[in-house]
């Protein structure tokens, strides 16, 4: 936890938008506003829009290694968020070298962009395992918790018991996001291996704006969490900020445009109820 007056140190493991809306670009908006100091480790370069990607250089797995051993020897991290891997070798490797971090890790198990282009392929997505082993929290959208669950889809009765069974398996915390779901409430559910330790829900946003929904998400938790906020209110703040941030959306692009988050007013601890 960081010290009064000191904030807390952010490392972003992920990959790079070009167009700013997502991965790296949206977690260095994120942490900045919510008060962290943001560092980043990129695992790809995406030439990418509103509209999709165009394409994807994956970053060896040293440079990746390299990144990180940069920033936790010399500046060290109070948290740690894993969101776009780019390779089976780049997870596996992350999962050797975080097994004794002692700070919270919040994995967003990135697969698709918000456009629909795949990000994660199937043998990166099998490597998913060895990560979620050590993560403080994972947090996948219905699609994600659905592969990782070995279902083709998840009905909304049926998001409760999935997560329960993904917490069960990797023996972590889920917070199952349910933005993909149907109808004019969105509800998130955080289980535990030993059952369920929350629910939040809000009115559905009618809005196509919504590229970088599960980096900003995932960022803001990881972020709270360095701050030394506990588990239920950081999840709160940070839907709190993800969501502000969609209102704020500023219209850009003719596809899924980017969130608002230099427009997010401060976010305190005791804020999200």
């Amino acid at each position: 936890m960081s010290e009064a007056n000191t904030p807390p140190r952010v490392l972003s493991i992920a990959g790079s938008d070009s167009s700013g809306g997502a991965g790296i670009q949206a977690d260095i908006k994120t942490i900045t506003m919510l008060g962290g100091y943001a560092m980043s480790a990129i695992t790809a370069v995406t030439a990418q829009n509103t509209r999709g990607v165009q394409g994807i250089e994956v970053m060896h797995p040293d440079l990746v290694m390299d990144q990180v051993g940069s920033c936790l020897s010399d500046i060290g991290a109070d948290a740690i968020k894993i969101g776009m891997l780019g390779s089976p070798e780049i997870a596996l490797r992350l999962a050797e070298r975080l097994d004794t971090y002692s700070g919270a890790i919040v994995f967003d198990p990135v697969m698709v962009a918000t456009s629909g282009s795949a990000l994660a392929d199937d043998a990166t997505i099998g490597a998913f395992s060895a990560l979620m082993q050590i993560a403080t929290i994972v947090t996948p959208n219905l699609p994600e918790l659905a592969a990782l669950t070995g279902r083709e889809e998840i009905g909304p009765d049926e998001v409760f018991e999935a997560a329960s069974q993904l917490a069960g398996e990797q023996d972590t915390i889920v917070l199952a996001k349910g933005g993909h779901g149907e109808g004019d409430q969105v509800v998130d559910y955080v289980v535990s291996s030993s059952g369920k330790l929350a629910s939040f829900g809000h009115a559905r946003i009618d809005t196509r704006h919504t590229h970088g929904t599960g980096c900003t998400l995932s960022s803001a938790l990881a972020t709270m969490l360095g701050h030394g906020q506990p588990l239920t209110n950081a999840i709160r703040i940070a839907r709190a900020f993800t969501r502000a941030a969609i209102m704020q959306a500023p219209g850009f692009g003719e596809g899924s445009g980017p969130l608002g988050h230099q427009s997010v007013r401060k976010l305190e601890p005791g804020d999200g109820n």
